[in-house]
């Protein structure tokens, strides 16, 4: 998205070998940034507050420094297209507003905070809804746009965009709704789930909700020809010239960093195993720093396995201390106990409370997220219940937190190999 972090990123057997990376992995969305209501920038209003303070209240009130790749993040999400991409995708912008209509007893009257505003969409939403406030909060220069789409609504009295980090801005009351699309390419690419606790940690009511309330990461083995084929395949014979010298080459250039593509349910080889459950109430920023997990999948079929394909669903269920609650939507068939483990395939969810769920699965209807996919140099014959099995780690760059590296260990038929990548 912001070019090379110059990281290696190989995929090679556990022996010396060489690398494997992504095709395509498109940057997403980004941070918010606003105007507050007194009409300081909020970095200058900040500075105002914080003169007559002491060095140590400073320091311990100082939000983490907005970085040059934080500043590029922010500005990319002033691109109209971005937001025009995810508003018509029907899937993710019609469940959030069934969503909140779903919650309208919660947010009737309430005050309502708006994580990463856009265009101020979801917040219209909620207004719609009746709340009494909503605060609009983004990071990105939109906000200035969405505070024109506000008062176009005749709204501007109940939506009060503000025009910066939800690090850096002020308001003065708790909230009882935090409502955030803060999902990113794999769930986590991105980071922006950390603006999310964070606003949590500041300004939640006891009790309070947040929408979505729980996300789900999974992973499986994917067998994709045709894709192999088409980016591959395609040099073996062009116009009757014999040009396989270029194969490594396109390898690299095809599979060396995860791709964002669209699979269904027929390249899926197992069950799904799940990587991350994301509990939105309790989830600490360190838990984002380093995922990791060990997987074991059984093929149910005889196919050549390219890679590995991650996709995530996010549930809207009531507020934390609803009796009807409880996390009990996101069950596991097979699990004995109410909440979804780490690293326990899943067959197929489970939904006695009727929680609306978005899923970005292969075999739900696509959305702007589609699936992320990190394909092999070269394919593995598997055989009908043949096991592959392994280790994946997803951590932070350290250069730059939005950038996320992933480490794939996995073997097969007495075989072991490593994949290191970096979305980006």
């Amino acid at each position: 998205m912001y070019g090379s972090t110059g990281y290696s990123n190989g995929d090679h057997q556990q022996q010396p070998g060489a690398g494997e990376k992504r095709g395509a992995s498109r940057g997403r969305r980004g941070g918010r940034r606003s105007r507050d209501l007194h009409g300081f920038r909020v970095s200058e209003y900040n500075h105002h507050q914080n003169i007559s303070n002491n060095d140590d209240q400073q320091e311990q009130k100082s939000p983490p420094p907005c970085t040059d790749f934080d500043k590029a993040y922010f500005h990319s999400y002033a691109h109209v297209g971005i937001h025009e991409e995810m508003i018509k995708d029907r899937v993710r912008t019609e469940t959030y507003k069934a969503a909140v209509m779903q919650h309208q007893s919660f947010i009737e009257g309430k005050v309502v905070m708006d994580v990463g505003c856009g265009t101020g969409i979801l917040s219209i939403f909620c207004a719609q809804a009746g709340a009494k406030r909503v605060y609009a909060v983004d990071a990105s220069d939109i906000a200035v746009q969405a505070n024109e789409v506000v008062k176009a609504n005749n709204l501007a009295e109940r939506v009060i965009v503000l025009h910066g980090r939800v690090e850096d801005v002020e308001i003065d009351e708790e909230v009882d709704v935090i409502i955030s699309e803060w999902m990113g390419y794999m769930l986590l690419y991105e980071s922006m789930l950390g603006s999310v606790i964070t606003a949590r940690d500041r300004w939640l009511k006891r009790g309070g909700l947040i929408l979505p309330c729980n996300a789900t990461l999974y992973m499986a083995p994917i067998t994709h020809p045709d894709r192999y084929n088409d980016s591959i395949g395609f040099w073996r014979n062009v116009y009757g010239i014999d040009m396989s010298a270029m194969l490594q080459l396109a390898k690299q250039c095809a599979f060396e960093e995860p791709c964002v593509e669209t699979i269904t349910g027929e390249n899926v080889m197992t069950w799904p195993h799940v990587v991350k459950h994301v509990d939105c109430y309790t989830i600490q920023l360190h838990e984002l720093e380093s995922v990791s997990t060990r997987y074991k999948f059984q093929s149910m079929m005889r196919a050549p396995l390219h890679g590995f394909a991650f996709w995530f669903d996010v549930e809207f269920s009531g507020p934390a201390n609803s009796p009807t609650n409880n996390h009990t939507q996101s069950l596991l068939i097979g699990t004995s106990n109410n909440n979804p483990v780490d690293g326990i395939p899943r067959k197929k969810r489970s939904n006695p409370n009727e929680a609306l769920v978005l899923s970005t699965a292969p075999e739900d209807p696509p959305t702007h997220w589609q699936q992320t996919l990190v394909y092999f140099y070269d394919p593995i014959e598997l055989e009908q219940d043949q096991i592959i099995e392994g280790s994946l780690t997803l951590s932070q760059s350290k250069e730059n937190r939005r950038f996320m590296n992933i480490l794939l260990e996995y073997s097969s038929g007495g075989r072991s190999y490593v994949k290191e990548s970096v979305m980006r």
